[in-house]
């Protein structure tokens, strides 16, 4: 049986137990390097549409556009899983049982490994077919085609790179994906113009290049953080009779794939509903489509702090939860939110300073475009620090393994209430109808959360590690002994 009391195993200084000491503290160091992981995500994306359109142009830029569409929508469908894998692990930690997180671990990388090769293997076959369902231009299509097909090729690693860094989170170690998803964005960068162009020995491959660029730098990631959790004998591994985890256990799948759909789910009503508004603004003209795009690209950085803290938020609690310290659980929620407040605050404001020059690396000197961008995120920007209130508040419910409710608040505050104010509001106020609608799908949203967190009612739920075959066995035979079963005297 796990000892609560027991010290969680120290694989490296990185790994945090989340379960004690200063919770705002403990918080926003393993927050930091959550975020900065996400920053160097964007940046290493940013970077690589540069040297595309650069090297390729703007038909490059459109293949790779809508090749990442197709991408973004396959990660939504194992992002789910991931998370509950990981809220699974960061139990079993605070109850200080290794073996029932490694048993996790076991499943989830069997379950990822067999989905990315048979995302690879038919997305490679139907990567025609998904194009044209994308209705992409015929000028587009054959550069789309060749590096969407390589892409796939990346997946394997790719899906198994963000368990890994998924679980070791679970754990409380933020710093070692740090290092490693640095070290795949380096590769990334480096590799781009090289494939690309074919400088020195290397062939110039074009647009393939740049996807063969993603496929050596996740590989080469991968092998390397495999590698290093073997040899700092992290609390993810498996050795000798533990490799038997790596067979599915049935309860674990189903607890897995039970926790996981919600929480992808919500991952494909951001995207759908991001489809639905843009097809909307697109009616307002074409500055006004180029201002929404360019401050959308601002929001992408705004909204990282709340996405950093909500995921740290969800593995300290998780922990906590696990060790049985409700009495802390509170306090991790009260310290993501003034966290999420403080440091999406902070960016609201210096983007709101700087935005006229920000927004001029997007739109050059069209003015009028600029504008409009700036009106938009006036309107729009603040609602991004409720937003990441309701993030921590998500955070903290499905860490206890409250995933369909958080689901349903964001499908009501995102269609009904955001697109009911912008449909209704457009013969109105026109394309400020739009604009309201986010602050007015964040303020229903937070008040929906807030609500079902104050009620109590997901303290209720349970979310834990099945017990193994074997356990489950001696826990049979011992209920079946004499002195196993209480009976009532007399």
């Amino acid at each position: 049986m796990a000892d609560a009391d027991a010290p969680i195993p120290a694989g490296r200084p990185g790994q945090k137990d989340l379960t004690s000491g200063p919770i705002t503290r403990t918080l926003l160091i393993f927050a930091l390097p959550t975020l900065a992981s996400s920053m160097l995500q964007s940046l290493n994306g940013s970077i690589n549409a540069i040297w595309i359109g650069q090297f390729l142009g703007e038909q490059a830029i459109a293949a790779t556009t809508n090749a990442n569409i197709v991408m973004f929508l396959m990660f939504s469908a194992v992002f789910g899983f991931g998370m509950a894998a990981t809220i699974l692990i960061g139990q079993s930690v605070g109850r200080r049982d290794v073996d029932a997180a490694r048993r996790v671990i076991g499943t989830a990388f069997s379950l990822f490994a067999l989905a990315s090769l048979t995302t690879m293997t038919i997305g490679w076959l139907l990567a025609p077919a998904l194009l044209r369902l994308l209705a992409t231009p015929q000028d587009v299509f054959p550069l789309a085609l060749a590096y969407l097909r390589v892409i796939f090729l990346s997946m394997p690693p790719t899906f198994l790179s963000t368990l890994l860094i998924m679980a070791l989170r679970g754990t409380g170690d933020s710093l070692t994906p740090l290092w490693f998803m640095g070290l795949a964005a380096a590769i990334d960068v480096a590799l781009n113009p090289v494939l690309i162009h074919g400088l020195g020995p290397a062939p110039a491959m074009g647009i393939a290049g740049s996807a063969t660029a993603t496929l050596i730098a996740n590989y080469v990631s991968f092998i390397g953080l495999l590698a290093y959790i073997y040899r700092r004998d992290l609390m993810i591994r498996l050795r000798g009779s533990e490799m038997r985890y790596m067979v599915p256990q049935w309860a674990l799948l189903r607890t897995i794939f039970g926790k996981g759909l919600p929480m992808g789910l919500q991952v494909l009503v951001f995207s759908t509903s991001a489809l639905a508004m843009i097809g909307l603004v697109n009616r307002q003209g074409t500055a006004t489509t180029a201002a929404y795009g360019a401050a959308s690209q601002l929001w992408t950085y705004i909204q990282m702090p709340a996405m950093a803290v909500g995921a740290a938020v969800s593995a300290m609690a998780a922990q906590n939860i696990g060790a049985g310290r409700w009495d802390r659980v509170g306090h991790v929620a009260r310290a993501g939110i003034l966290m999420n407040l403080v440091l999406t605050g902070t960016l609201i404001v210096a983007v709101g300073l700087a935005d006229r020059h920000v927004l001029w690396l997007f739109l050059g000197d069209d003015d009028r475009a600029i504008g409009i961008a700036r009106h938009i995120n006036l309107v729009v920007s603040w609602s991004f620090a409720l937003f990441g209130v309701g993030m921590v508040l998500s955070a903290v419910v499905r860490a206890n393994g409250a995933v369909m409710v958080p689901l349903i608040i964001l499908i009501v505050g995102v269609f009904p209430i955001r697109f009911l104010v912008a449909l209704a509001g457009l013969p109105h106020w026109g394309a400020d109808a739009l604009w309201w609608s986010f602050p007015a799908g964040s303020i229903a949203s937070l008040v929906m959360q807030t609500a079902y967190y104050r009620s109590g009612q997901w303290r209720k739920l349970r979310m834990a590690v099945p017990p193994s075959p074997i356990e489950a066995e001696e826990q049979a035979l011992t209920d079946c002994e004499p002195a196993g079963r209480m009976y009532p005297a007399g």
